[in-house]
């Protein structure tokens, strides 16, 4: 007799009862946690002190997810949330946390990581946080479009949590007011184009120049589209580009003539930001990482080299330097500063970065820096070094620590995780934490930044 096979129910997928919980802290993720039959359970939207109501989501051995039903007993902490698209858009995960409470969370939870992965964080060492605006710290940001069949529109938004649908937006309160007031009159432009079945993303930017647009494209626009969206830009006020399938740029409209601007061999005027009290001038392309909250940063690159204290004589490494946003800086104090960065492009922005602003005492190369640096021409014996790595961290590239000898290391990290594994590297090397601090990079999220310090011992 023929036997077919039938799947099994998932039961770690199922819906448990409804259960009352407790929860007694935040993971680093912003979850709530409480405890149930010996499992930890995670519970998103929960905070420390409440009795909530929730459903299992899913079951592993050692934990599980929980749906968060009802709260029975709030705690003071608790805020509401400000934005009318929160627990839809996927964004801001942290705003029914007040702020005062999100930063002590975000401060516990990076000394907790580092103590529990690396080394105690022991009294004297953590500093004060570097903060900002709660709200409209956003300078930068890339909108998502969407044809819906159904109504025939386009819509504009970011997307929804753990999920690529598209939440439409009228406003973002995180984002620069600039920028915020440009969403819904720029949706209801892009609905009266014929190319509105085939755009892309909206690339949003509020520089020391001005605001910038950049549209992508993946057909060339009509005339008639053309002109509608210089219409808008002109009323606007604001720069305006498109990109295509090849990434290239092309002008429709630029706002005014300043002649503080930096205009690119192909013509296109591109954004930029000042750094150190304004000496320094760092422009940046569409597609290049900046920091996206721009008073943090500007605090940030301060701190970072009254950490390092650079001296005349000294030289200087700065890995995944991006287009120069510590480089540039640190070039007006030391003798000779070494910029290595993996995006050609960004390579590319950095000298020109440093030609415009005439510092002759920095050089950029390109290098895949979790690759084999044996052979790369830049490495050797230096007197301090500064990490701004991507989430993933500096791990293969702290390998060649004794080659380099820095006497000083600060690390600029997006991700606590790997800032405690790459902790231990330098502890092993003959390193000791000296300073570290939480940088509120992205109030009303879990998002946690850190800059830590080493010194040799």
């Amino acid at each position: 007799m023929a036997q077919f096979f039938k799947a099994k129910p998932n039961k770690t997928k199922q819906l448990s009862a409804k259960l009352s919980l407790t929860v007694t802290q935040l993971d680093h993720l912003g979850a709530g946690i409480a405890q149930h039959n010996g499992k930890v359970v995670f519970i998103p939207g929960a905070l420390p002190g409440e009795k909530v109501t929730v459903q299992l989501t899913e079951q592993k051995k050692k934990y599980a997810k929980a749906k968060l039903i009802g709260i029975d007993e709030k705690t003071p902490n608790r805020a509401k949330a400000k934005c009318p698209h929160y627990q839809q858009c996927g964004g801001c995960d942290l705003q029914h946390l007040s702020i005062d409470a999100q930063r002590q969370h975000k401060q516990a939870a990076l000394t907790n990581l580092m103590s529990k992965l690396a080394v105690d964080v022991e009294d004297g060492i953590l500093t004060e946080p570097v903060v900002s605006e709660d709200w409209h710290y956003r300078r930068r940001a890339r909108l998502a479009t969407l044809f819906n069949k159904k109504s025939k529109m386009l819509e504009l938004g970011f997307r929804a949590a753990n999920s690529n649908n598209i939440v439409q937006i009228k406003q973002c309160d995180v984002l620069a007011k600039s920028l915020s007031n440009l969403i819904t009159p720029f949706t209801a432009l892009l609905n009266q184009l014929h190319a509105k079945t085939t755009l892309g993303h909206v690339e949003l930017t509020e520089a020391e120049n001005g605001v910038f647009a950049v549209l992508r494209i993946t057909k060339a626009l009509k005339e008639s589209d053309s002109q509608l969206l210089i219409e808008f830009a002109k009323a606007q006020k604001i720069h305006l580009l498109t990109q295509d399938n090849e990434g290239q740029l092309q002008s429709l409209f630029v706002a005014d003539e300043p002649p503080a601007d930096v205009i690119t061999e192909n013509h296109i005027r591109l954004p930029f930001y000042r750094l150190a009290e304004g000496q320094v001038q760092c422009q940046f392309s569409p597609g290049n990482f900046v920091q996206v909250n721009a008073d943090i940063n500007q605090k940030m690159v301060a701190q970072a080299i009254e950490w390092l204290a650079p001296k005349e004589n000294e030289r200087i490494l700065d890995l995944f330097c991006g287009v120069g946003n510590f480089s540039l800086p640190l070039a007006l104090q030391a003798a000779d500063v070494v910029g290595v960065e993996g995006v050609p492009e960004m390579v590319a922005q950095a000298n020109q970065n440093a030609k415009e602003n005439q510092l002759n005492n920095i050089h950029f190369y390109h290098a895949d820096l979790s690759a084999d640096l044996s052979e790369a021409s830049w490495l050797g014996q230096i007197d301090k070094l500064l990490l701004d790595p991507a989430r993933a961290g500096a791990y293969e590239s702290l390998q060649w620590l004794s080659k380099m000898k820095p006497a000083k290391v600060v690390y600029v990290s997006c991700n606590p995780a790997s800032l405690a594994r790459d902790s231990q590297v330098l502890i092993e090397q003959g390193y000791q934490l000296s300073k570290l601090t939480m940088l509120d990079m992205f109030p009303q999220t879990h998002h946690i930044e850190a800059m830590a310090l080493f010194e040799t011992r």
